[in-house]
């Protein structure tokens, strides 16, 4: 059964809206782990939208699963990632006008950024992954590049409002992760997944890891972080039951 890596986003969101102290994250990481998440994901964006730099250091002490970092490849930021060593990075694209991620990290066309930015954290002894469009072509360079693991955006298939083009995204997917595992890198998933939708993807074969957020929180408000949590391994594992990894 893959990982279920909660990310923590919005509720830093939440908290920054007001500019006070709460919701705190670190909290909510802490209820996350107690319901059953493998792992906690954040993104320190350049602009500090939500997750702050003093969130990163009380989850670096805090977490107890894995604490995976989503970042640009800027380079001030790269030197926070070392500082703070996560268990794992990922590194994702990043503009200013982007309510959250619109596509994967276009390793081919920025492949001298990106292998500076993994060369200083793979020296550092970090753990990189690369989150990427579903393309066979930006997995094998990044099979190249000696990332770890790919976490591909299933946000197309996400916002697929026919079967049919749900089917072909899937199947793009399906395709991407083929040429993951072919690679030698460990395949992740992530980006618009919910309830309903997170089965099938949990589904492709050595699924390893799934990164969800915005659809944990939002059922946390009604629900309470802990039943959301707990309601999305559910799905995970009732998806997966009797598949061989």
């Amino acid at each position: 059964m893959p990982r279920l890596g909660v990310n923590i986003d919005h509720i830093a969101t939440l908290r920054q809206v007001r500019g006070g102290r709460e919701p705190d994250p670190v909290w909510a990481a802490a209820l996350a782990e107690l319901a059953g998440a493998d792992g906690i994901t954040i993104h320190l964006r350049e602009d500090r939208r939500h997750i702050q730099d003093r969130d990163l250091r009380l989850l670096r002490e805090t977490v107890r699963t894995r604490l995976n970092l989503e970042m640009s490849v800027e380079p001030a930021i790269v030197t926070l990632a070392i500082q703070a060593r996560p268990d794992q990075v990922t590194l994702v694209p990043e503009r200013r006008a982007e309510l959250t991620t619109e596509g994967g990290l276009d390793v081919i066309g920025q492949h001298a950024r990106v292998a500076e930015a993994m060369a200083r954290l793979r020296d550092a002894g970090l753990e990189v992954s690369l989150f990427i469009d579903p393309d066979p072509k930006q997995v094998e360079a990044s099979c190249a590049l000696g990332a770890q693991a790919v976490e591909l955006h299933t946000g197309r298939y996400a916002d697929a409002s026919h079967a049919a083009d749900q089917a072909r995204e899937l199947e793009a997917l399906v395709l991407a992760g083929q040429t993951a595992v072919a690679g030698g890198v460990a395949l992740h998933a992530g980006h618009g997944l919910n309830y309903t939708n997170v089965g099938a993807v949990a589904r492709i074969p050595r699924m390893a890891e799934l990164n969800i957020g915005h659809s944990i929180v939002s059922r946390a408000v009604l629900m309470g972080l802990e039943c959301a949590v707990r309601d999305m391994k559910a799905c995970i594992q009732n998806a997966t039951i009797g598949l061989a990894r």
